[in-house]
């Protein structure tokens, strides 16, 4: 994975973004991270908030269905 210098000397991280996989530096100046643009994050979010993901879960038997 490339890396970039930074002015201070420490090399910035890089990422690729989860919406496009487009490369991104993972520094606080980067108001979107770990997305590439606002557009990424919101695609993402209007993901979520349409159930397009989920996450695993297993029913557990309540407690009055196992004769407590």
């Amino acid at each position: 994975m490339p890396e970039t210098q930074r002015a201070s000397g420490a090399a910035a991280r890089i990422v690729n973004c989860p919406a496009c996989g487009k490369p991104v530096e993972w520094v606080a100046e980067n108001r979107h991270r770990p997305f590439c643009s606002a557009r990424c994050k919101g695609l993402d979010l209007g993901a979520w908030a349409s159930d397009q993901y989920r996450v695993a879960a297993k029913d557990e038997p309540k407690p009055d269905e196992l004769g407590e």
